[in-house]
């Protein structure tokens, strides 16, 4: 069996981005179209859609750029500014 995978390579797999534009989008233009939602419905759709497919589209544009948001490496760097104990805080003086 397959695993499933959303997050590829420091960003959201390729399916995932276009399956949050898709859904997004239908959530924006289904709460200003459909005329038999009740108005807080249709105004939580429109408001919930934008961000949605922003965040597919954000996701995207990452990834054109080469850029990895949901990558682990601040991790790494904040190990390297970690003191040991062994070690002193304080600047040696000469």
């Amino acid at each position: 069996m397959k695993k499933i995978r959303f997050i590829v390579d420091g960003n959201i797999a390729e399916w995932a981005r276009i399956c949050l534009i898709a859904i997004g989008i239908s959530m924006l233009i289904s709460g200003l179209t459909v005329d038999f939602l009740p108005p807080f419905v249709a105004i939580a759709l429109v408001v919930l859609g934008i961000p949605v497919a922003a965040i597919g589209g954000y996701a995207s544009r990452a990834e054109a750029l080469g850029l990895k948001p949901f990558d682990n490496q601040y991790e790494k760097a904040r190990k390297t500014y970690e003191v040991n104990e062994d070690e002193d805080d304080k600047p040696s003086r000469n």
